[in-house]
């Protein structure tokens, strides 16, 4: 007996969301989803979309769950990099920042020089928290990134500039009432509806919802589909399997040592184990937190900090 299929696909699958948003068809959602993500007024609002070819999407190893296929432009000429980032990966911050810098550089491929390349924004949709909530100062849902002079606070060299939405921060206890809260209620929960709510049932939303439908797939669109989500779940049970590995080695490193070479050779151990996990993880410790481990002296907090480390969002919030 086959398994009752849902009503809609989940967008944020690597499929789903190059059908939805890179698609010749779909192009008016691509410009739909950037001018809300974007709070563009009419006279800046995307009026053209160009879609990359495969030959030309950066050829990166952790991108293999992200779409990076998607540059547009506006009424003045900027151009716009679209990614759905569903995994934490090691490094993603700086892979944002090369993937906008390299479309910023690669203009000059087509012959033009300088003063006529154009500014580029990349615009990407996480399913996890870039910058934890109760981390000081706290980052909104919905953020933009540029450079500003460090002494008095002025904006400049906007030439490149960073658009983020971290679905998880998304304030559940209420229906969405803003273009941007609607779109990430569109993103977190359309796989699990079964039926169009209110608050989706105007448009763009609704040709959204409608593009989501799993009775529309063919069956190949549907096998695919499929296949995207078992691709994604292997990924996130390798990671899990890699934290839980660590968490077991770090501990067995360091009893082991604790009985053969004392009690500070077995702290070291549980040190790195735990200093590889963080950064396993894409949770680097900065200056105080590295401090903090080396210093720390006692078996249990370590053990503690080790259990934490498996499903923090920060290495502040492991070693706490």
């Amino acid at each position: 007996m086959k398994a009752m299929r849902p009503l809609f696909a989940d967008p944020k699958t690597d499929f789903v969301f190059k059908k939805l948003f890179g698609t010749e068809e779909h192009k008016p959602l691509l410009m739909a989803l950037l001018n809300g993500l974007l709070e563009l007024d009419e006279a800046h609002r995307v009026v053209e979309v160009e879609l990359l070819s495969p030959e030309q999407r950066p050829k990166v190893q952790e991108l293999k769950y992200s779409i990076v296929d998607v540059k547009c432009t506006d009424a003045r000429g900027t151009h716009y990099v679209v990614e759905m980032q569903v995994l934490n990966v090691e490094g993603f911050e700086k892979r944002v920042v090369y993937n906008v810098a390299k479309a910023y550089t690669g203009q000059l491929d087509a012959g033009q020089t300088y003063p006529d390349l154009d500014d580029v924004i990349g615009v990407t949709i996480c399913d996890f928290e870039l910058w934890p909530q109760r981390e000081a100062p706290r980052v909104p849902m919905l953020s933009r990134w540029r450079m500003q002079e460090q002494h008095g606070g002025a904006r400049g060299l906007g030439q490149l500039q960073f658009v983020f939405l971290e679905l998880p921060k998304y304030d559940t206890s209420r229906p969405p009432l803003t273009v941007v809260e609607k779109w990430a209620y569109f993103f977190r929960e359309t796989g699990n509806l079964r039926m169009v709510p209110e608050v989706l049932a105007e448009q763009p939303y609704k040709d959204a919802l409608e593009a989501a439908r799993v009775a529309r797939f063919t069956d190949e669109e549907w096998d695919a589909y499929i296949r995207a989500g078992m691709a994604l779940q292997d990924e996130r049970g390798a990671l899990s399997l890699a934290h839980k590995e660590g968490l077991h080695e770090g501990l067995r490193k360091g009893r082991q040592e604790g009985r053969q070479e004392g009690r500070q050779e077995g702290l070291r151990a549980i040190r790195a184990a735990l200093d590889e996990l963080l950064r396993q993880r894409g949770l680097t410790p900065g200056p105080q937190e590295q401090a903090r481990l080396e210093g720390c002296e006692d078996l249990d907090t370590l053990q503690r900090w080790l259990v934490q480390a498996l499903t923090a969002t920060s290495a502040t919030e492991a070693l706490r």
